[in-house]
Formats: C-alpha cells, structure tokens, sequence
C-alpha cells in the first residue's frame, strides 16, 4: 500500500507547562491503524520549531504539527511558508488564540483525531521588514506591554497562565505611557500618542481577547484596532468591551481594513507578534493572501 502522506509532530515540551507530552503516547497509538508516515520531534531551544519544519519542508510535501502555544504555530510558520507544506495546529499553550480564529465552539475536542483526519484551506499570512511573518496578530504599545509582563507571570508556577495575563494587565496600565508614533495605513499617514495598534489576521489575542472582531483569515486585509492615547479610567472601561469583542463602534476606537502599514517611532517599541516579543523601532507591515496552507480540523 502507498504512504499517501508524512505527518511531522514538533512539540514544545514547555509549552502548557509540559502537558504537550502526553501526545507523544497518543500519536504513537493513533498510527498503529495509519499507513502513513509519522515523526515526532522534540523542540530544545527558541527558533528550534522553525529549524525542525525548515529542514522537513524543504524535503517534500507535508503535514507539520506545532504541539505548543502561540509562538511555537509562529515558529512553525516561520519554517513552512514558501514550501507546499501545510501548517496543522494542536493547541497546547496557554493563549491558544489562533485556533479560536480557526475553529468554533470546542477546539480542544478530540483535536489530535480531528487534525490528522482534516483538510488544507489557504490562509492569508502577515509579514513583518520582509523577513518574520505571523499568521495571527502583530500588536504594538500597551498590549504588547502586558503580553511582556504576562510571560514574566507565566514562568511563575504558582501563577496560574489564565491569571497571568490578567495580573499583568493591571501592573501594566499603571505605569505604560503612550508612544508618539508616525503611522501609515496603506496611503493615509497619521502622527499622533498611540495607545497600541493591533495588526490583526485572527480575531483574538491574549487568551481569548475578540480584539478585532470582523478579521477573517483569508479576506486578504488586515483588521487594525488602533486607540489613541486616552486616560486610565477610560483604559479600564474598554478593557472590558474588547474582551467580548463588544468594543467596535466606541469613539476611543479606530477600526479599519487596510492591506499594508508602516510604523516608527523615536524609539524602540515592544512588538508582540503571535505572542513573541520583540524590539524595533521601524516595521514595514504586508499582508500576503493565501500565502499558507493550514489544517482545518474535521468537525465533531
């Protein structure tokens, strides 16, 4: 019989504060009954995800799971894109917002089953100078701010990750101050003290806030939400609106749908991309559609 398909598990024991393991005995399992090929990696370091899926991507055709968080589906991302390779997700961290985007209801039923039994669907993709690209949300200022200060909660173990994002929402909102920046959203130019800018392709960020509520996948566009500076207490009237996604039509907030956008400022800013953080004090952000293949899991 034909080997229709290889199937590549990369999993970040980290990720979920190590429960990603336990898939290692159930994958083994499940392809006793597939005829199909199957390799299970273990990820070592940051950027070993995308070492991994590079090397097999660049073999031939295939399926690669990230077993892990946010940044590992980024890493993974990172490995792939150019390559007939598709991107398959098992939500393992602590956010887990992409799949939100991907899949309603339920996502974590069964979703080993699921994936390996799913089909590709194209996926437009962020890239970022040219060079990283994310499949999620990029985010600049106060957001990426708390998403900073989230990860230093979540290597607490004693802090639960769901509370993590939450202690560092209200350690963060007191002391950031916003950033002058010049901003340019296709042709329209704008310079002006920004809150934050989310870029977003999914809907959600930091465990399942709806930031950007009409963002689709594979419209091709970008969905910015972007607040200008405003006061504290209207910080914390909005907060609870954008976690529900109810926030769309409050004067605080600029929505618009644009393919490209470029920002600087006069010094670094903290980017969050797919929930890794990184500094710049210039970015060229550019939409690609339908720049990646990824695994719609089979519904239940």
């Amino acid at each position: 019989m034909v080997i229709e398909m290889r199937h590549i598990f990369i999993i970040n024991p980290k990720a979920g504060k190590g429960k990603t393991l336990k898939y290692i005995p159930i994958i083994k399992e499940k392809f006793m009954n597939i005829n199909e090929e199957y390799i299970i990696e273990l990820t070592e370091k940051v950027g070993h995800a995308t070492e991994i899926a590079r090397r097999y991507a660049e073999k031939g055709k295939c399926r690669i799971y990230a077993i892990g968080g946010d940044g590992t589906i980024n890493e993974v991302l990172n490995g792939i894109v150019g390559t007939d390779s598709s991107l398959a997700v098992i939500p393992s961290g602590s956010g887990n917002d992409f799949v939100r985007s991907m899949i309603s209801g339920n996502f974590r039923k069964n979703i080993l089953t699921r994936t390996i039994n799913g089909t590709d669907k194209a996926v437009d993709i962020g890239c970022i100078d040219h060079e990283r690209y994310f499949i999620n949300i990029a985010s600049i200022g106060l957001d990426a701010e708390i998403a900073y200060g989230a990860q230093y909660f979540k290597r607490k173990r004693w802090i639960p990750s769901k509370l993590a994002y939450l202690l560092s929402v209200f350690v963060t909102i007191f002391k950031y101050k916003a950033m002058k920046m010049k901003i340019l959203l296709d042709s329209t130019q704008e310079i002006e003290n920004t809150l934050f800018i989310a870029i977003a392709n999914g809907k959600y960020y930091g465990g399942g806030i709806k930031i950007a509520p009409s963002a689709e996948l594979n419209d091709g566009y970008f969905e910015i939400c972007k607040v200008k500076n405003i006061s504290l207490f209207k910080i914390l009237m909005l907060m609870p609106r954008a976690i529900l996604g109810k926030h769309e039509g409050l004067k605080e907030a600029v929505f618009r749908k644009v393919k490209n956008i470029e920002v600087s400022a006069e010094r670094n800013m903290l980017f969050n991309i797919d929930g890794e953080i990184v500094q710049l004090k210039h970015a060229k952000i550019s939409m690609i559609p339908s720049a990646l293949n990824v695994v719609i899991p089979r519904s239940v």
